[in-house]
Parts: C-alpha cells; sequence; structure tokens
C-alpha cells in the first residue's frame, strides 16, 4: 500500500459522507414534510452507507498504519499527524483531505441534532395529543355491559324491533 492508495481510500470516505448528509438532509426533508410513509426507506439507505463506511475506515486504517510504519510513526496516527512526516505533495494532499473530512463531519453532527430535535419535538406533539384525551371519557363498558364510571343516561328504544 502506498500514498496513492491511501489518498483514493480518503476520496471514497469523502464521497460517502457527502452521500450521507445527502441522506440525513432528504430525511430532514421528509420530517418536514410529514411525509413518513419513506422515513424507514431513508433509514436502511442511511444504515447501508454508513456500513460502506465501516468497511472503508478499516481498509483506511491498515493503509495508514502500513504507511505510519514506513514513516516512522507510532501505531495508529491521525491524518494530521501523517500529513506532518509525509514527503510532499501527499503531506499537502493529506491537509486538504483532513480539511473536507472534518468539514463534511462538521455539517452531518449538525444536520444530525437538527434532525433529532425535530424528531423529539413530533413525539413530544404526538404525547402531548395522547395525554390530552385521557381527560375524556371514551365510552367504554364494564363486562356486565354497563357503562363504565356508573354513568347511567337514559336510552329510547324503538318498540317496533
Amino acid at each position: 500500500m502506498d500514498h496513492q492508495h491511501l489518498s483514493t481510500l480518503l476520496w471514497r470516505e469523502q464521497e460517502l459522507l457527502d452521500l450521507l448528509l445527502f441522506k440525513a438532509e432528504e430525511k430532514q426533508y421528509l420530517i418536514l414534510t410529514g411525509k413518513t410513509r419513506w422515513l424507514a426507506r431513508i433509514a436502511h439507505e442511511i444504515e447501508v452507507v454508513l456500513d460502506q463506511l465501516r468497511t472503508l475506515e478499516v481498509e483506511r486504517a491498515a493503509a495508514t498504519e502500513q504507511i505510519a510504519g514506513r514513516l516512522g510513526l507510532t501505531a495508529n496516527p491521525s491524518l494530521r499527524q501523517l500529513a506532518e512526516v509525509a514527503p510532499v505533495p501527499w503531506s499537502d494532499l493529506y491537509v486538504k483531505h483532513h480539511e473536507n473530512l472534518l468539514t463534511l463531519v462538521t455539517e452531518l453532527r449538525t444536520l444530525s441534532d437538527a434532525n433529532k430535535g425535530l424528531i423529539e419535538g413530533g413525539l413530544a406533539a404526538i404525547g402531548d395529543a395522547l395525554l390530552s384525551t385521557r381527560g375524556t371519557a371514551a365510552g367504554t363498558y364494564t363486562n356486565h355491559g354497563r357503562a363504565a364510571g356508573n354513568a347511567y343516561r337514559a336510552v329510547t328504544l324503538d318498540g317496533a324491533l
């Protein structure tokens, strides 16, 4: 493995993070428009992208370890540490990758927090609506066929039946 391979993996990671950001924005749109029918689908699509990122992360860690060993770095260096000791032009490219990844992750966190807030707000509204119906009589009956709560009312029966 070499610098070119690691750089390719970093580009792929950026592409996947960008796709994840797009999916998160789609999810926000669905939440805001109330199109909850598609939330399960978008959640699945997000999980697929996250699985791809996890797989890529393992490959990137292996490539980083090999390059770090050749450059005399300790195990599991950060991308910033790798950029400090890598030869030119790779050092500059690693700095750019680091900046781009940091920007994408920050955007994802912000959007994820916003989506979480929207979902929690929606759940709270549903909970409030359910609580507001608690005080009203549901018109249920006991096992003896009487109205629950001993609430009797007059009933007119049609004699023709």
